[in-house]
């Protein structure tokens, strides 16, 4: 390949060359560290949930409903960069990168180290974040009316409809796992910052359904006595997950594997 100008945006044999690299890190990774990575992160988006929501009262009370929705997103998509410019790591973002590690060489044992990668991330996010969301729902830990904004959007996420909710999972699946190929199609730190706000930004005004952010606003919102009970939770959890996986394994990561590999 003849060499590429750093004004040249990197072509998709580059990035996908990247991504098999970042995968097999992923995968060869110690249980240890992919637990701690994973951990990390459910502390990030509950802390990118909190923003929302301080957020989301602050400009609803002055400017109106509609402004406090878009103000709150502005806020999460800055919470998700945390997760970006820190290292640590979301479920769905451990779909790409290891998958496409597949493809080259030097990974034995793929599907049962995919499996633990999956399984270990997944139950560290969650782990670490409902950690601190117990911390955070102490009386008078957050700013007031703080609790009843992020009431408001978790009865709004577990009013949805069962099967709109599984194809709005679908697209917050693709959109995270688009994420991992954007980060590493840019080369900076402020461009990795950008694409991580504008991913994140985009996910809470949809709201698009991803299982670790959606579960996390869910236990919030038990914490704070919303009107639902556990069962509500875990049916988000389980469409959550199932979606996610559809979403970034059949409409993001096969798809830039054949893109690249064509």
């Amino acid at each position: 390949m003849p060499p590429r100008d750093d004004a040249t945006p990197p072509s998709p044999e580059e990035i996908f060359e990247r991504t098999q690299q970042e995968g097999r890190r992923r995968l060869l990774a110690h249980p240890l560290s992919q637990l701690s990575t994973g951990f990390t992160a459910g502390l990030n988006i509950v802390l990118a949930i909190v923003a929302l929501g301080i957020t989301h009262h602050l400009v609803a009370d002055r400017f109106g409903t509609s402004m406090g929705e878009l103000a709150g997103a502005l806020a999460f998509g800055v919470g998700l960069t945390f997760v970006v410019v820190g290292r640590s790591e979301l479920f769905t973002e451990n779909f790409l990168g290891p998958i496409t590690a597949r493809a080259g060489s030097g990974v034995d044992r793929f599907a049962a180290r995919l499996g633990r990668l999956w399984a270990l991330t997944l139950i560290s996010n969650l782990v670490g974040g409902a950690l601190l969301v117990l911390i955070l729902t102490t009386e008078g830990a957050l700013p007031e009316g703080t609790p009843s904004a992020l009431v408001e959007v978790a009865e709004r996420l577990e009013r949805r409809d069962p099967w709109p909710d599984f194809m709005n999972a679908i697209a917050g699946g693709a959109l995270v796992t688009l994420l991992s190929w954007l980060v590493l199609s840019v080369g900076s730190g402020f461009g990795r910052f950008a694409v991580a706000w504008a991913v994140g930004t985009l996910l809470a005004l949809g709201p698009f359904n991803h299982v670790v952010v959606s579960v996390l606003q869910l236990v919030f919102g038990l914490r704070y006595d919303a009107a639902y009970e556990m069962d509500a939770v875990l049916e988000v959890f389980a469409i959550g997950t199932a979606g996610n996986l559809i979403g970034g394994v059949l409409l993001v990561t096969l798809v830039r594997a054949g893109q690249a590999r064509g």
